[in-house]
């Protein structure tokens, strides 16, 4: 079930260069599982924008996105105070009823709904393995935050300027009895061809109303054709289609 509503920013900064944390404070409730998203009305602009959930608790929002248009631009530069209407509750977020030691694998800004779910995990007591994927050590947030929740944090840099040298496969473990991935597709389909487990894909894709009316967002899979916003985002692996 999704709800539209009004919230207000207490915080918007910026995390790097282009990515930036917003906080926003109001009902929460229609947000149940790590992995769902939100729809954000802008002004001047026809679409709304989703923007997956990093956290929530009873009254606050999360919110953790890059710079790369006119929407996003025009979000870094709203102040503490701004209301901004939001749907929220969208999307099928992921099951972490599947494993005991997952690899919890972001890339870019494919991390920031990683940090619900390592939350969850480690709060349902299992052992998550976090590896966060970068280009290079400029772009590098929340490893200090997962690192509070989680005893085992592996960081990698394409460039090689800090932690793992490489991608995020090139920092898997030897043991893992799942997976759970978000990130730039490139990255999707690395894991999916070097992983040894089943896993949760979690995609994102250009969306229209983001409740599943338009169909502006479907996608083939083995079995039929999904809607990323309301079928979605996360896929499991077995039914993926590249």
């Amino acid at each position: 079930m999704y709800k539209e509503n009004t919230y207000k920013i207490l915080s918007n900064t910026p995390l790097t260069r282009d990515v930036y944390k917003m906080i926003l404070e109001g009902d929460t409730q229609y947000i149940t599982v790590p992995g769902q998203f939100v729809n954000i009305k802008l002004e001047g602009k026809f679409l709304r924008r989703p923007i997956s959930v990093c956290d929530y608790d009873d009254s606050t929002i999360t919110l953790i996105y890059k710079v790369v248009g006119e929407g996003t631009e025009y979000m870094s530069s709203l102040s503490p105070g701004f209301a901004l209407d939001i749907l929220t509750g969208l999307g099928n977020g992921y099951d972490i009823s599947k494993s005991q030691n997952p690899l919890v694998i972001g890339g870019g800004v494919g991390i920031p709904p990683m940090y619900k779910l390592t939350k969850e995990l480690v709060r349902n007591r299992q052992t998550p393995t976090v590896i966060l994927g970068f280009n290079t050590k400029d772009d590098i947030f929340y490893e200090q935050e997962f690192k509070k929740i989680c005893s085992d944090v592996i960081v990698t840099t394409v460039d090689g300027s800090y932690g793992v040298k490489g991608f995020v496969t090139d920092a898997f473990p030897d043991e893992y009895d799942y997976f759970y991935t978000c990130g730039p597709l490139p990255m999707f389909r690395a894991i999916y061809d070097v992983s040894k487990t089943s896993g949760q894909f979690s995609f994102e894709e250009r969306m229209g109303c983001g409740f599943g009316a338009c169909m502006g967002c479907s996608c083939k899979t083995k079995y039929a054709d999904k809607r990323i916003c309301k079928d979605g985002p996360v896929l499991v692996k077995e039914e993926i289609v590249w």
